[in-house]
């Protein structure tokens, strides 16, 4: 749980928006705005063209971590303020503390960034193969992975509906072979319980259709 205090405006203080969604870095998603403190701080990034913080909230509060995010596009408006808009993540950041003074609440943040610019190519081919191999399970056709991109980890991810745990599990690692090795036994899970219900599936269509 976060510590609310009361502080003066910082240089690096910006809007957070706590939901029930991790956004990972390069990740675009849907956002329905309908409170009015949230319309404020949409309204207020699209005049500035400034970014917000989402950061990931639950019963347990509100995690420390989170990321950057600029409204790429407004896909609808409505008559009463509410919009519809599709964010684009950017860089993470660390909430140091939290202020208020606004409708909406604001943090001052600190950059969040690996530990080092190392590489690991077992961790590379791992993850790209697990990520083929689940694309191919459920017919997708995703683009062809960046293999030298840096961020690499969180393009594959992005691609990939994750449960909340993990998505902030690696938003939070600070090692992209790390991120590479999580996010590959993560999609080898998925694949397995994929092949899992299909055999299931199976199974019960044969049983089904035995005369009795």
């Amino acid at each position: 749980m976060l510590d609310v205090r009361q502080y003066p405006v910082a240089v690096d203080e910006i809007g957070l928006f706590p939901l029930g969604i991790v956004l990972l870095p390069t990740e675009i998603v849907p956002l329905h705005i309908f409170e009015d403190r949230y319309k404020e701080l949409i309204a207020e990034c699209l005049e500035l063209e400034q970014e917000f913080g989402l950061v990931y909230a639950d019963d347990d509060g509100i995690r420390e971590i989170g990321t950057r995010a600029s409204v790429t596009e407004v896909v609808e408006r409505f008559d009463d303020g509410r919009l519809n808009v599709l964010v684009e993540g950017g860089e993470r950041f660390r909430v140091t503390r939290t202020t208020r003074g606004r409708p909406f609440l604001t943090a001052e943040v600190e950059p969040v960034d690996d530990e080092s610019d190392a590489t690991d190519e077992d961790a590379i081919a791992r993850a790209t193969a697990s990520f083929r191999a689940l694309a191919a399970a459920v017919e997708a056709e995703p683009a062809e992975p960046d293999e030298t991109s840096p961020r690499l980890s969180f393009e594959l991810a992005s691609t990939v509906e994750l449960a909340v745990e993990s998505k902030q599990a690696l938003l939070e690692l600070r090692s992209e072979p790390e991120r590479l090795t999580l996010l590959a036994d993560v999609l080898d899970a998925l694949l397995a319980g994929l092949e899992a219900a299909r055999e299931l599936d199976s199974r019960a269509k044969q049983n089904g259709s035995r005369l009795t």
